[in-house]
């Protein structure tokens, strides 16, 4: 029988001796030691997770969370040391709801189509402008209700809430459409949401609150609120940024509280915050710098050149959101400033509702809050809407700038001052007239 010959091509058996030479190999050399370490298995289970986040959780690492305070038992062990505090601790409980609410609004604004001028009922834009002069946003008028449900619905502690967006203060009565509600002890001033046209830009925005207790013996009204800033009983904000931080002091002291995504709740993060006693930051818009009164210009150039009593060159930070800005510069240190402008000659920013209550957690953390020519709490409001310049910030800073106006300022013709307020037709060459430096003896 004949043998039948096979003919097997050049590349195949070239391809057969490299497969036979690896098999060899893989026979013959030493296999290297296995790594089977606690650390190993972890690193690769992180590497693993890394690429696919979607696998089996049984060989994941379990997150770890900080065990930290909530908002809630933070109130009442604070409310118990201080019973005369009794009857805030469901108002700022029902503050921080708010909060919660107001921070899935932001996050929301841009999908549910909230930017933009507030709309009438007939769905047109709103042309009348607030008492302050600005065309309120569709922001502005949400987050003002919701603020003003949680102070005056959640209980009966509460009489009447002034707001930044209100011509006139509201009865708690009026709010709730219920009587009864008329009855509480103390009253709110409150800014609902400051920089909320920063929104649209996706930068922090805030709100700030002051609670005060309403003279006894009277009527609650307009008057009721025309306090100095020593009578605060409580102050805080809300910081809606990378993170949700809410604020607040009692009087005794400043905490923080951060918002946990995943519980839905406010947790101690930041105890006792204690800002530094000088600071690196400055902010205010230096836009307007050549329209700032003389003290604060040459404040500033000494904070640039390095020439301040810091002794370092300062770095400039300005977010446009007061809350954005105060936050910063007292976790950070240094100071935050919104002078008298030309324009403005009392400033932009409102006692009642921002200045008196960020002053008075910037003197609980240990900083201090002024006017450049006295304490921002010491200043006694002739109406609800009143404007003062404001400097918030480390002591330190905030004494310099003080010694800038004692310098620099015209403190000698104050009657000068309050005449060219007066006189509308002569007021731009008198407010000159006062900013003239006098000459350092």
């Amino acid at each position: 029988m004949r043998e039948r010959i096979v003919r097997i091509p050049i590349g195949v058996m070239a391809l057969v001796s490299v497969l036979a030479a690896h098999a060899s190999f893989a026979f013959t050399a030493p296999r290297p030691p296995r790594i089977d370490t606690a650390v190993t298995r972890i690193q690769s289970t992180r590497l693993h997770d890394s690429i696919d986040p979607f696998l089996s959780t049984e060989m994941a690492p379990k997150q770890r969370k900080k065990r930290l305070k909530s908002f809630t038992r933070y109130l009442e062990v604070e409310c118990w040391k201080r019973q005369e505090l009794r009857d805030l601790e469901q108002v700022l409980l029902s503050v921080s709801d708010a909060c919660k609410q107001i921070n899935r609004i932001v996050q929301r604004a841009q999908t549910d189509d909230l930017y933009g001028v507030a709309l009438g009922p007939d769905g047109m834009p709103l042309e009348d402008t607030n008492i302050q002069g600005e065309v309120q946003q569709q922001l502005d008028v949400l987050c003002n209700t919701i603020m003003l449900r949680a102070f005056c619905g959640c209980s009966k502690s509460i009489a009447s809430v002034a707001s930044e967006e209100e011509d006139e203060p509201r009865s708690c009565a009026d709010v709730m459409h219920d009587n009864s509600f008329s009855v509480g002890d103390y009253i709110v001033a409150m800014d609902p949401i400051d920089g909320s046209k920063n929104i649209d830009a996706s930068l922090p925005v805030g709100s700030i609150f002051g609670i005060y207790k309403a003279p006894p013996g009277k009527k609650v009204d307009e008057t009721s609120f025309l306090q100095t800033g020593n009578n605060l009983v409580a102050a805080g904000y809300c910081l809606f940024s990378a993170t949700t931080v809410l604020v607040l002091t009692l009087g005794s002291g400043v905490d923080g509280f951060t918002l946990d995504p995943d519980k839905g709740t406010f947790l101690h993060t930041h105890p006792d915050i204690r800002i530094p006693a000088a600071g690196p930051i400055y902010s205010f818009n230096e836009a307007n710098f050549h329209d700032f009164e003389e003290p604060v210009k040459r404040y500033l150039d000494a904070l640039k050149e390095g020439s301040s009593s810091t002794g370092v060159r300062s770095n400039a930070r300005y977010i446009g959101a007061l809350v954005a800005d105060v936050h910063n510069v007292m976790i950070n240190g240094g100071i935050y400033g919104y002078p008298a402008t030309r324009t403005q000659v009392n400033g932009k920013l409102r006692l009642l509702y921002e200045s008196a209550p960020m002053s008075m957690i910037l003197e609980q953390a240990g900083g201090a809050g002024s006017t450049g020519k006295g304490r921002i709490l010491d200043v006694l409001p002739s109406e609800i809407h009143q404007r003062v310049p404001t400097f918030l910030g480390s002591i330190e800073n905030v004494y310099e700038l003080d010694q800038f106006f004692q310098y620099y300022g015209d403190a000698d013709n104050e009657e000068t001052e309050e005449a060219a307020h007066d006189d509308d037709d002569n007021k731009n060459d008198r407010y000159e007239a006062i900013l003239l430096p006098k000459d350092i003896v």
